[in-house]
């Protein structure tokens, strides 16, 4: 399979006063086009997030961030586009759903609006915008989707305002989906709703996915290949299956071992710190 994204010496650093505080360094990973997932996985603040922001430039950059390395997406250096480019990758080639989805939601106007605005800005050719926005309502899983285009966000539950914060995402028709926590705020069993719908819509539609998340439960039997970031760093990488049985770095081997297991006696729960013997 081709490559659809390939990152290469990632850096990333954010002004502190009087020098750079660097929080990725110089970090390399790619993504097959076609339906592949990668997940990076780590503890919060490890630069997860802040690294899949920077593959459309999304982060402040000037004097309070810098961005340095080589991103290529579907054969574009996205760190050297012009603005009319960069316009057409967000969404159009790479779109994200984030773990809250109350706080991308606008909560003045309708999701079928919000939607139809996401058609019209990268979908300039389809005349109905209207039975786009119900067609992508339905493939999301929402019922009644007629009436639903006129819900306002807070008369939906958080399972179905993630639902239509992916609808939303499958509107530009995105090569590259970056699902960042994307169920963190939601109920064990919605968890699951929202994994599966996403497994589907790969499937279904060959979207390739870069799921960011700290669980390491959620990686199994949805991921192709994992990361596993510590302090800014790649430390481990590879198919899940190869990571979850044989772990090589310290890191990786603590972040399992936090992984509550149902029977046998534990005292307390063991701290990655404890595991690093930090």
């Amino acid at each position: 399979m081709s490559k659809l994204l390939t990152v290469k010496q990632l850096k990333i650093g954010f002004n502190s006063g009087e020098s750079i505080n660097e929080v990725v360094h110089g970090i390399d990973f790619e993504i097959d086009s076609g339906g592949e997932t990668l997940a990076i996985l780590g503890e919060s603040g490890s630069g997860k997030s802040v690294s899949c922001l920077a593959l459309t430039r999304l982060l402040s950059t000037g004097s309070n961030c810098s961005v340095s390395g080589t991103i290529m997406f579907d054969g574009n250096d996205v760190l050297k586009m012009g603005d009319s480019s960069l316009r057409k990758i967000r969404g159009g080639g790479i779109a994200y759903i984030f773990q809250e989805p109350s706080a991308s939601l606008n909560p003045v106007f309708t999701v079928g609006f919000q939607i139809a605005e996401a058609v019209r800005l990268h979908r300039p050719d389809i005349n109905d915008v209207k039975a786009r926005v119900v067609e992508l309502l339905e493939l999301v899983g929402i019922c009644d989707a007629e009436l639903r285009y006129r819900s306002y966000p807070h008369e939906l539950s958080g399972g179905m305002q993630q639902r239509i914060v992916i609808a939303m995402a499958l509107a530009c028709e995105p090569k590259l989906l970056v699902a960042d926590e994307p169920t963190t705020a939601l109920d064990v069993t919605i968890q699951a709703q929202i994994l599966n719908l996403l497994r589907s819509l790969r499937e279904k539609i060959g979207m390739s996915i870069l799921l960011i998340t700290h669980n390491f439960g959620i990686v199994k039997g949805f991921a192709d290949r994992v990361l596993v970031m510590y302090q800014g760093n790649i430390v481990e990488s590879g198919r899940v299956e190869f990571i979850l049985s044989n772990p090589q770095h310290p890191y990786t081997k603590a972040l399992i071992a936090c992984i509550p297991k149902i029977g046998g006696k534990q005292n307390r729960l063991t701290t990655i710190d404890d595991l690093l013997g930090s």
